[in-house]
């Protein structure tokens, strides 16, 4: 019951359909969503993703700075979304009181990333994102490159990297352009 009052409030600040990146319930489909641990560096960190009961996206498991790793995200690819309207994302989150990263990129095969960083709390944020101050990184260096200017996206992620071996859960409920 809660999260339907939360999306009905959620929806008054959602311009159309078209803003809504992704939409977390119980019957979505995650197809589109994988996980990305530095395991394709030979670390040992583990993450997953799953829906619990109430429909909202779990990302949790445990960095691991074994064999030089520290990292652990998901993904979500897509067709390429006309982004040019809006200027922010909005992220209906909630965690264990640790930083993440929410991440863009324009074109799947781009090898950057529009990053930005977030402090999650145990309690329900409602996260407004501004898409022009996300740096262009790649690997934890930031590029000699132009923040975000909002045309076209095709991927976004969340990442967990905290330099230090931890465990870790992120709820996620919507995340919108506004």
């Amino acid at each position: 019951m809660n999260k339907i009052i939360l999306s009905l409030t959620l929806l008054l600040f959602m311009n159309t359909s078209d803003s809504i990146i992704f939409d977390f319930t119980r019957d979505a489909n995650l197809s589109s969503w994988y996980v990305v641990d530095d395991g394709v560096m030979g670390g040992r960190s583990k993450g997953k993703l799953s829906i619990n009961d109430n429909g909202n996206a779990i990302f949790s498991g445990e960095v691991s700075l074994d064999n030089y790793g520290g990292f652990s995200s998901i993904r979500h690819q897509f067709k390429k979304k006309d982004i040019s309207q809006y200027s922010q994302v909005v992220l209906r989150v909630r965690g264990d009181g640790k930083k993440y990263q929410f991440r863009i990129k324009e074109k799947n095969n781009d090898y950057y990333s529009f990053i930005t960083t977030f402090q999650s709390t145990q309690d329900w944020q409602d996260l407004i994102l501004d898409m022009k101050d996300m740096y262009p990184a790649f690997r934890g260096r930031v590029l000699n490159m132009d923040n975000l200017k909002p045309n076209t996206i095709e991927e976004i992620a969340f990442l967990i990297g905290n330099k230090r071996a931890e465990k870790f859960l992120l709820e996620i409920d919507v995340i919108f352009l506004k």
